[in-house]
């Protein structure tokens, strides 16, 4: 099991599940915009009442299948359970082993002092615990019977039920977050998985699929207010991550020795997961970064001058990254990933003098005294220690993706902009072969699957949309003028492309950025706010 040391947990308390209903507050749609329609459902949960046989095991047949009867079952929109179960594990169950927050399976239902939605899962389903946590079909009718159960108790009727953007708060609630930040921050990233769509390849070599959709999600009491936008807090130690301090009971205040390393960690779970963990104090753990896996966004969780508990023997005198995914499973580990991570070790080890080497960047199962694995042999540390050698920390790394124009690529294009073009195709899981600047038959291949995803015409030629969407793509960060770090150099990428005009490429969200997207939303139709937000992202990542 690959589970989180501590310096001493508290024992479990038990506390009976309660869903107390509540009037749900109506707040003004937040769109996400992208291609799709909705998905319905068509039985009630009332057909299927509490304590109901279990599928039968011949039921038990494909993952997709799963999804799709659960859906039906709870009346949950199939997609959106997808998306859930994705964003939580990229549908990978794990072999029945639990995250660091004791949560399991595809569909990560969590038994622990403060969630308890595996033990409610069983209630609503009938369902032992023991084949909850073991079998995939069983786990994902219990993560569907537990969002129902969630929407029964906020007061969703029939028709709020069929529509997919009524469930934002639902979704928010099933990541068991305290704190409404980062239980915002898990329902954000369900919705723009369903925005950008999932194809996903599972066990047994079926494909999961999920088509883009445009989305408008009911925040309702999740809506960020102006308060909240004032109280957005940068880190006070690394200016490109944001701030959102763990529990005091998971960390101790000052250091007793000096900072001399840097110790690489998988969380074994989610980004917004592992942070709403870190905010709880029946964990006794923290870290002091947390890395997500689809943008390279940055989480500090923990100031460098406190000593975080994250790596037993060394916690005094080395400084934890957290990184967003699963030992056993590559697919987390992204090249968004891997620069992000290294341009943040690489400031710190400026900072504090630490030498770049494996001697003082080091993993988790490198740390005496310690019985993990993590990063574990999916962990490329001959690139992550290339780019922590040479990296700028602005987020381009050894591949040049930043460009005054960008030209039209076709088959028979060479030089450094097909190389991007490959780079990020490969990026997008769509196989372009070797970065190597030649466009052949698999690079024209990748792009036109890439085309196919996005809607876009599939004519296997990079121009003006497909740049745009291949540019944008990447989780729907929202960032304005006084942003900082590689989301805003992804946004700027992206608008030189979109509005044929060069946009500085600095990471830095100046009066020009804000112009530059001000006339990207003029001629698309989008609110003219000059702030890059879901629906400005989603039109970019379609290529419009």
């Amino acid at each position: 099991m690959y589970r989180r040391s501590t310096p001493g947990n508290r024992p479990p308390v038990n506390r009976p599940w309660q869903i107390t209903p509540s009037k749900r507050t109506v707040s003004k749609r937040t769109a996400l915009s992208a291609l799709g329609g909705l998905v319905a459902t068509v039985l009630l949960v009332t057909a299927h009442p509490v304590g109901a046989a279990p599928v039968a095991p011949s039921d038990r047949d494909g993952m997709s299948r799963a999804f799709t009867r659960a859906a039906a079952e709870f009346e949950v929109p199939r997609d959106l359970l997808v998306a859930v179960g994705y964003g939580e594990t990229h549908l990978d169950g794990h072999r029945g082993e639990p995250s660091q927050a004791n949560g399991y399976g595809v569909m990560h239902l969590v038994s622990n002092p403060t969630n308890r939605s595996l033990e409610k899962a069983a209630e609503l389903t009938g369902e032992p615990s023991a084949e909850l946590r073991a079998d995939t079909a069983a786990n994902i009718r219990g993560g569907a019977a537990v969002l129902r159960a969630y929407a029964d108790g906020l007061g969703l009727d029939t028709a709020e039920r069929g529509s997919i953007d009524e469930w934002y708060p639902v979704v928010a609630r099933y990541g068991g977050a305290s704190d409404v930040r980062t239980a915002r921050l898990y329902a954000d990233t369900v919705y723009t998985l369903l925005a950008q769509g999932i194809d996903a390849d599972v066990a047994g070599g079926e494909s999961v699929t999920v088509r883009p959709r445009a989305v408008e999600p009911e925040r309702g009491a999740y809506a960020p207010t102006e308060t909240d936008r004032r109280r957005a807090a940068l880190s006070p130690d690394y200016p490109a991550a944001a701030w959102v301090p763990a529990n005091a009971a998971n960390y101790a205040a000052g250091r007793s020795a000096s900072i001399t390393s840097v110790v690489m960690h998988v969380t074994q779970g989610s980004y917004a997961g592992t942070i709403s963990w870190f905010q709880n104090p029946a964990s006794q753990v923290s870290s002091h970064y947390v890395v997500r896996s689809s943008d390279g966004a940055v989480t500090q969780m923990v100031r460098d001058s406190d000593t975080a508990y994250h790596a037993r023997s060394a916690n005094a005198s080395s400084l934890g990254i957290e990184h967003e995914g699963f030992v056993a499973d590559p697919s987390w580990f992204t090249d968004s990933m891997y620069r992000s991570s290294a341009a943040l070790t690489k400031y710190l080890c400026d900072r504090y003098g630490i030498p770049k080497d494996r001697a003082h960047i080091v993993g988790h199962a490198e740390v005496p005294g310690n019985d993990h694995t993590d990063p574990g042999p999916n962990w490329n540390w001959n690139y992550f220690m290339q780019l922590v050698g040479g990296s700028t920390g602005g987020g381009g790394g050894n591949v040049q993706l930043g460009f005054p124009s960008y030209n039209t690529l076709r088959s028979g294009s060479t030089g450094p902009q097909v190389t991007a073009a490959q780079t990020l195709l490969n990026q997008q899981g769509h196989d372009a072969g070797t970065a190597d600047g030649v466009f052949g038959t698999r690079t024209a291949s990748a792009v036109s699957a890439f085309q196919n995803g996005r809607g876009l015409p599939a004519d296997g030629v990079v121009g003006a949309r497909t740049w745009t969407a291949l540019l944008a793509a990447g989780t729907a960060s929202v960032v304005r003028e006084g942003s900082t770090g590689p989301v805003v150099e992804r946004l700027q990428r992206a608008l030189t492309a979109a509005l044929g005009r060069t946009v500085s490429i600095d990471g830095q969200f100046g009066a020009n950025t804000a112009q530059a997207v001000r006339d990207y939303q003029s001629g698309r139709g989008l609110t003219a706010d000059g702030i890059a937000g879901p629906a400005t992202w989603a039109a970019l990542q379609a290529g419009r």
